[in-house]
């Protein structure tokens, strides 16, 4: 199955490993189709465009979910650490969203970075989505800060 590019945000970082913004219930039949056995979600559960019920809607499709509620405006190293957790788990092809892919894009950085991967790659992978160096976004200094973090 081709990936499901009209998902908001879409990204595939590898092939057992996707993301995006936010899911609308048409988009976890999607999810589903293409393997996916867990869900890690980043966003608050009451940010414009999540989805109510998305626990209960993967269960119905046998899909693990794992909710990390990451505070647009304060990411912490705590978050971080329950997001590498949740992504060990063994479960089989994950996908990790939040509502625009940013917060999800700021953390693969850092794992990515944690893990290995070239500067230059893992910049590349997250300016997909989102440069916090760049944007204009209020809380962009935020995150800028927070991908630059030492101790990965």
């Amino acid at each position: 199955m081709a990936d499901p590019e009209h998902i908001a945000c879409w990204q595939r970082l590898g092939p057992e490993i996707t993301t995006s913004g936010r899911l609308r219930e048409e988009d976890l039949a999607a999810l589903a189709d293409l393997g996916v056995r867990h869900v890690i979600n980043l966003a608050l559960a009451d940010s414009p465009g999540a989805m109510a019920n998305e626990a209960t809607l993967l269960a119905e499709r046998g899909i693990r979910y794992t909710h990390i509620p990451v505070p647009f405006g304060a990411p912490e190293e705590a978050h971080l650490a329950a997001f590498r957790t949740a992504l060990a788990a063994p479960a089989g092809p994950v996908h990790v969203h939040c509502i625009m892919n940013w917060r999800v894009s700021a953390f693969f950085y850092r794992h990515h970075r944690a893990q290995g991967m070239l500067e230059a790659e893992a910049r590349r992978l997250m300016a997909v989505h989102w440069s916090p160096e760049t944007s204009e976004h209020a809380d962009a200094p935020v995150w800028a800060r927070f991908v630059t973090a030492a101790g990965d």
